[in-house]
Protein backbone atom coordinates (compact mmCIF):
# COMPACT_ATOMS: atom_id res chain seq x y z
CA UNK A 1 0.00 0.00 0.00
CA UNK A 2 0.85 3.66 -0.83
CA UNK A 3 -0.24 7.02 0.70
CA UNK A 4 -1.48 7.84 3.88
CA UNK A 5 -1.46 3.88 5.32
CA UNK A 6 1.30 2.82 7.29
CA UNK A 7 4.32 -0.38 5.89
CA UNK A 8 1.93 -2.30 8.51
CA UNK A 9 -0.54 -3.78 6.17
CA UNK A 10 2.19 -5.27 4.21
CA UNK A 11 4.49 -6.76 7.23
CA UNK A 12 7.36 -4.11 6.38
CA UNK A 13 8.86 -1.29 8.44
CA UNK A 14 9.98 -2.03 11.92
CA UNK A 15 10.16 -5.85 11.81
CA UNK A 16 12.23 -5.89 14.50
CA UNK A 17 9.55 -4.55 16.79
CA UNK A 18 7.49 -7.40 18.79
CA UNK A 19 5.09 -5.65 20.88
CA UNK A 20 4.89 -6.30 24.17
CA UNK A 21 1.98 -4.50 25.81
CA UNK A 22 0.94 -5.94 29.53
CA UNK A 23 -2.11 -5.70 30.88
CA UNK A 24 -2.19 -3.73 33.79
CA UNK A 25 -4.32 -4.79 37.09
CA UNK A 26 -6.97 -1.74 37.92
CA UNK A 27 -9.06 -2.47 40.81
CA UNK A 28 -11.26 0.91 40.57
CA UNK A 29 -14.68 0.87 38.68
CA UNK A 30 -13.78 1.15 34.97
CA UNK A 31 -13.76 4.04 32.53
CA UNK A 32 -14.60 4.97 29.49
CA UNK A 33 -11.80 4.43 27.49
CA UNK A 34 -9.99 7.24 26.01
CA UNK A 35 -8.19 7.17 22.52
CA UNK A 36 -4.75 8.25 22.35
CA UNK A 37 -4.15 12.26 22.03
CA UNK A 38 -2.96 13.36 18.45
CA UNK A 39 -0.04 15.25 18.58
CA UNK A 40 0.20 18.80 17.45
CA UNK A 41 1.13 18.22 13.86
CA UNK A 42 2.90 20.90 11.42
CA UNK A 43 0.92 23.04 9.19
CA UNK A 44 -1.92 23.26 11.57
CA UNK A 45 -4.52 25.57 9.46
CA UNK A 46 -4.82 28.85 12.19
CA UNK A 47 -7.49 30.26 9.99
CA UNK A 48 -9.52 27.38 10.00
CA UNK A 49 -9.73 26.74 6.27
CA UNK A 50 -9.76 23.47 4.94
CA UNK A 51 -6.62 21.83 5.05
CA UNK A 52 -7.51 18.51 2.78
CA UNK A 53 -8.56 19.28 -0.53
CA UNK A 54 -9.81 18.21 -3.86
CA UNK A 55 -9.72 20.31 -7.13
CA UNK A 56 -11.14 18.93 -10.52
CA UNK A 57 -10.60 15.48 -9.93
CA UNK A 58 -10.99 12.83 -12.93
CA UNK A 59 -11.37 9.52 -10.88
CA UNK A 60 -10.70 6.41 -12.61
CA UNK A 61 -9.76 2.55 -12.56
CA UNK A 62 -7.90 2.15 -16.11
CA UNK A 63 -10.51 2.72 -18.92
CA UNK A 64 -13.76 3.56 -16.55
CA UNK A 65 -14.36 7.10 -14.86
CA UNK A 66 -16.15 6.77 -12.20
CA UNK A 67 -15.36 11.03 -11.49
CA UNK A 68 -15.10 13.93 -13.51
CA UNK A 69 -14.62 17.62 -12.40
CA UNK A 70 -14.58 16.60 -9.00
CA UNK A 71 -14.06 19.54 -6.28
CA UNK A 72 -14.14 19.02 -2.32
CA UNK A 73 -12.95 20.72 0.30
CA UNK A 74 -12.89 19.06 3.50
CA UNK A 75 -13.84 21.45 6.46
CA UNK A 76 -10.84 21.70 8.91
CA UNK A 77 -11.87 20.50 12.15
CA UNK A 78 -15.06 18.38 11.56
CA UNK A 79 -16.66 14.83 11.29
CA UNK A 80 -17.55 14.78 7.74
CA UNK A 81 -19.19 12.01 6.29
CA UNK A 82 -19.96 10.99 2.60
CA UNK A 83 -23.17 9.03 1.81
CA UNK A 84 -24.58 7.82 -1.27
CA UNK A 85 -25.63 5.07 -3.35
CA UNK A 86 -23.70 1.92 -3.52
CA UNK A 87 -21.05 2.78 -6.90
CA UNK A 88 -21.55 6.31 -6.30
CA UNK A 89 -17.93 6.97 -6.38
CA UNK A 90 -17.70 7.30 -2.16
CA UNK A 91 -14.51 4.87 -1.62
CA UNK A 92 -12.98 5.80 -4.90
CA UNK A 93 -12.85 9.59 -3.87
CA UNK A 94 -11.60 8.49 -0.49
CA UNK A 95 -8.62 6.63 -2.09
CA UNK A 96 -7.94 9.66 -4.16
CA UNK A 97 -7.60 11.88 -1.11
CA UNK A 98 -5.31 9.27 1.16
CA UNK A 99 -3.18 9.11 -2.31
CA UNK A 100 -4.27 5.09 -2.53
CA UNK A 101 -5.26 6.26 -6.20
CA UNK A 102 -4.17 8.83 -8.47
CA UNK A 103 -6.31 11.37 -9.96
CA UNK A 104 -6.07 10.96 -14.16
CA UNK A 105 -6.77 14.51 -13.55
CA UNK A 106 -6.49 17.47 -10.84
CA UNK A 107 -4.87 17.35 -7.64
CA UNK A 108 -5.28 16.68 -3.65
CA UNK A 109 -3.85 19.41 -1.38
CA UNK A 110 -2.76 18.79 1.81
CA UNK A 111 -2.00 22.37 3.56
CA UNK A 112 -1.42 23.93 0.11
CA UNK A 113 0.83 21.33 -0.98
CA UNK A 114 -0.29 17.98 -3.69
CA UNK A 115 0.12 15.26 -1.64
CA UNK A 116 1.84 13.26 -4.53
CA UNK A 117 4.72 14.63 -4.32
CA UNK A 118 4.89 14.15 -0.69
CA UNK A 119 7.20 11.58 1.18
CA UNK A 120 5.09 8.75 2.38
CA UNK A 121 6.01 8.88 6.19
CA UNK A 122 5.69 12.72 6.37
CA UNK A 123 1.78 12.18 4.63
CA UNK A 124 1.17 8.98 7.07
CA UNK A 125 2.14 11.53 10.32
CA UNK A 126 -0.60 13.63 9.47
CA UNK A 127 -3.22 11.51 7.17
CA UNK A 128 -3.99 8.18 8.63
CA UNK A 129 -6.32 5.87 6.80
CA UNK A 130 -8.59 2.90 7.43
CA UNK A 131 -9.16 1.30 4.21
CA UNK A 132 -12.65 -0.37 3.53
CA UNK A 133 -11.05 -3.80 3.56
CA UNK A 134 -7.38 -4.83 5.04
CA UNK A 135 -5.39 -8.16 4.89
CA UNK A 136 -3.07 -8.65 7.72
CA UNK A 137 0.18 -10.33 7.46
CA UNK A 138 0.58 -13.52 8.43
CA UNK A 139 0.62 -14.72 11.86
CA UNK A 140 0.46 -11.76 13.12
CA UNK A 141 -0.70 -10.86 17.02
CA UNK A 142 -3.39 -8.36 17.58
CA UNK A 143 -0.74 -6.44 19.72
CA UNK A 144 1.52 -6.60 17.09
CA UNK A 145 -0.56 -5.17 14.27
CA UNK A 146 -2.01 -2.48 16.11
CA UNK A 147 1.61 -1.51 16.96
CA UNK A 148 2.56 -1.24 13.76
CA UNK A 149 0.58 1.91 13.46
CA UNK A 150 3.51 3.66 15.44
CA UNK A 151 5.65 3.02 12.36
CA UNK A 152 5.45 6.44 10.77
CA UNK A 153 7.12 7.43 14.17
CA UNK A 154 10.30 5.51 14.04
CA UNK A 155 13.60 6.76 12.33
CA UNK A 156 16.81 5.74 13.23
CA UNK A 157 17.11 8.02 15.88
CA UNK A 158 13.61 7.34 17.31
CA UNK A 159 13.28 3.73 17.93
CA UNK A 160 10.12 1.94 20.16
CA UNK A 161 9.73 4.35 23.29
CA UNK A 162 7.45 3.60 26.17
CA UNK A 163 5.87 6.59 24.78
CA UNK A 164 4.78 3.84 21.64
CA UNK A 165 3.99 1.63 24.19
CA UNK A 166 1.52 4.07 25.85
CA UNK A 167 -0.23 5.29 22.27
CA UNK A 168 -0.78 0.93 21.34
CA UNK A 169 -2.16 0.61 24.64
CA UNK A 170 -4.70 3.23 24.72
CA UNK A 171 -6.00 2.39 21.21
CA UNK A 172 -6.31 -1.05 21.63
CA UNK A 173 -8.84 -0.04 25.29
CA UNK A 174 -10.51 2.60 23.08
CA UNK A 175 -11.58 -0.08 20.96
CA UNK A 176 -11.99 -2.57 23.47
CA UNK A 177 -9.82 -5.12 21.83
CA UNK A 178 -6.81 -5.17 24.85
CA UNK A 179 -8.00 -8.63 25.71
CA UNK A 180 -7.41 -10.12 22.33
CA UNK A 181 -3.84 -8.28 22.10
CA UNK A 182 -1.90 -11.74 22.01
CA UNK A 183 -4.34 -13.27 19.40
CA UNK A 184 -3.93 -13.63 15.81
CA UNK A 185 -5.66 -11.58 13.91
CA UNK A 186 -6.26 -14.34 11.35
CA UNK A 187 -8.50 -16.58 13.95
CA UNK A 188 -10.82 -13.58 15.08
CA UNK A 189 -14.22 -12.54 14.02
CA UNK A 190 -14.92 -10.18 11.10
CA UNK A 191 -16.07 -7.69 14.08
CA UNK A 192 -13.36 -8.25 16.20
CA UNK A 193 -10.77 -7.60 12.83
CA UNK A 194 -12.37 -4.60 11.85
CA UNK A 195 -12.09 -2.96 15.85
CA UNK A 196 -8.11 -4.26 15.66
CA UNK A 197 -7.47 -2.35 12.38
CA UNK A 198 -9.06 1.24 13.66
CA UNK A 199 -6.96 0.95 16.64
CA UNK A 200 -3.91 1.01 14.46
CA UNK A 201 -4.96 3.45 13.10
CA UNK A 202 -5.70 5.33 16.18
CA UNK A 203 -2.27 4.26 17.13
CA UNK A 204 -0.81 6.08 13.97
CA UNK A 205 -2.15 9.85 15.70
CA UNK A 206 -2.98 11.39 12.76
CA UNK A 207 -4.52 14.89 13.17
CA UNK A 208 -6.89 14.00 9.78
CA UNK A 209 -8.18 10.49 9.71
CA UNK A 210 -10.14 8.88 6.97
CA UNK A 211 -12.59 6.01 7.78
CA UNK A 212 -13.61 3.50 4.57
CA UNK A 213 -16.81 2.39 6.21
CA UNK A 214 -15.75 1.66 9.55
CA UNK A 215 -18.66 0.06 10.84
CA UNK A 216 -18.30 -2.81 8.09
CA UNK A 217 -18.53 -5.94 10.15
CA UNK A 218 -19.50 -4.88 13.28
CA UNK A 219 -23.48 -5.40 15.26
CA UNK A 220 -25.34 -2.59 16.00
CA UNK A 221 -23.79 -2.17 19.81
CA UNK A 222 -20.32 -2.18 18.20
CA UNK A 223 -20.94 0.08 15.74
CA UNK A 224 -22.03 2.77 18.11
CA UNK A 225 -19.36 1.72 20.23
CA UNK A 226 -16.73 2.71 17.29
CA UNK A 227 -19.11 6.06 15.94
CA UNK A 228 -19.38 7.14 19.56
CA UNK A 229 -15.66 7.41 19.67
CA UNK A 230 -15.16 8.69 15.75
CA UNK A 231 -17.13 11.91 17.35
CA UNK A 232 -14.68 11.87 21.15
CA UNK A 233 -11.77 12.33 18.57
CA UNK A 234 -13.47 15.12 16.79
CA UNK A 235 -15.14 16.86 19.45
CA UNK A 236 -12.88 16.10 22.25
CA UNK A 237 -9.46 16.31 20.54
CA UNK A 238 -10.13 18.23 17.43
CA UNK A 239 -9.26 16.03 14.68
CA UNK A 240 -10.58 15.61 11.38
CA UNK A 241 -12.92 13.09 10.14
CA UNK A 242 -14.27 11.62 6.84
CA UNK A 243 -15.99 8.51 7.26
CA UNK A 244 -17.62 6.84 4.49
CA UNK A 245 -21.41 5.24 5.86
CA UNK A 246 -23.75 3.44 4.01
CA UNK A 247 -26.63 4.49 7.23
CA UNK A 248 -28.02 7.48 6.40
CA UNK A 249 -29.15 7.45 10.15
CA UNK A 250 -26.12 7.13 11.55
CA UNK A 251 -24.43 10.00 9.05
CA UNK A 252 -27.21 12.39 9.90
CA UNK A 253 -26.52 11.74 13.90
CA UNK A 254 -22.72 11.99 13.95
CA UNK A 255 -21.78 13.68 11.03
CA UNK A 256 -21.27 17.82 11.68
CA UNK A 257 -21.02 17.94 7.93
CA UNK A 258 -22.70 15.61 5.29
CA UNK A 259 -21.72 15.68 1.66
CA UNK A 260 -24.04 13.24 -0.76
CA UNK A 261 -22.92 11.92 -4.02
CA UNK A 262 -24.75 10.21 -6.86
CA UNK A 263 -23.07 9.57 -10.20
CA UNK A 264 -20.12 10.43 -9.09
CA UNK A 265 -20.86 14.01 -8.38
CA UNK A 266 -21.39 15.70 -5.28
CA UNK A 267 -25.01 16.82 -5.30
CA UNK A 268 -25.65 18.23 -1.99
CA UNK A 269 -23.26 19.29 1.27
CA UNK A 270 -23.82 20.87 4.41
CA UNK A 271 -25.20 20.60 7.96
CA UNK A 272 -27.08 16.86 8.28
CA UNK A 273 -30.60 19.16 9.04
CA UNK A 274 -29.60 21.06 5.55
CA UNK A 275 -29.03 17.81 3.89
CA UNK A 276 -30.73 15.06 4.73
CA UNK A 277 -34.44 15.69 3.51
CA UNK A 278 -37.26 13.51 1.77
CA UNK A 279 -36.79 14.98 -1.33
CA UNK A 280 -33.28 14.38 -1.62
CA UNK A 281 -33.09 10.63 -0.66
CA UNK A 282 -35.55 10.17 -3.18
CA UNK A 283 -33.38 11.34 -5.66
CA UNK A 284 -30.40 9.97 -4.60
CA UNK A 285 -31.31 6.68 -3.46
CA UNK A 286 -34.59 6.49 -5.15
CA UNK A 287 -36.33 5.73 -1.86
CA UNK A 288 -39.40 7.31 -1.06
CA UNK A 289 -39.48 8.44 3.25
CA UNK A 290 -40.20 10.35 5.63
CA UNK A 291 -37.78 12.83 7.80
CA UNK A 292 -38.56 13.33 11.11
CA UNK A 293 -36.50 14.74 14.16
CA UNK A 294 -34.61 11.63 16.05
CA UNK A 295 -36.13 11.82 19.27
CA UNK A 296 -32.71 10.91 21.31
CA UNK A 297 -30.15 13.21 19.15
CA UNK A 298 -32.94 15.69 17.57
CA UNK A 299 -30.78 15.20 13.99
CA UNK A 300 -32.85 14.36 10.90
CA UNK A 301 -34.17 10.30 11.07
CA UNK A 302 -35.08 9.05 7.43
CA UNK A 303 -38.46 6.27 8.00
CA UNK A 304 -38.62 4.34 4.46
CA UNK A 305 -42.20 4.80 3.48
CA UNK A 306 -44.82 1.63 3.99
CA UNK A 307 -44.27 -1.49 1.23
CA UNK A 308 -47.88 0.26 -0.19
CA UNK A 309 -46.93 3.28 -0.38
CA UNK A 310 -43.42 3.08 -1.61
CA UNK A 311 -45.36 0.86 -4.18
CA UNK A 312 -47.91 3.61 -4.99
CA UNK A 313 -45.00 6.34 -4.96
CA UNK A 314 -43.84 4.41 -7.75
CA UNK A 315 -46.72 4.14 -9.73
CA UNK A 316 -46.74 -0.10 -9.30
Amino acid sequence: MTGATTDATTGRGNSARTASVTRQQTPEAPQEAKAPKSPRSEGTSASGAPRLTGEDLTLAYDRRTVSEGLTVAVPDKSFTVVVGPNACGKSTLLRALSRMLRPAAGSVLLDGADIGGMPAKKLARTLGLLPQSSVAPDGITVADLVARGRYPHQSLLRQWSREDERVVRESMEATGVEDLESRFVDELSGGQRQRVWIAMALAQQTPLLLLDEPTTYLDIAHQIEVLDLCARLHEEEGRTLVAVLHDLNHAARYATHLIAMCGGEVVAEGAPGDVVTARLVEEVFGMPCRVIEDPESGTPLVVPAARSRARAARGT
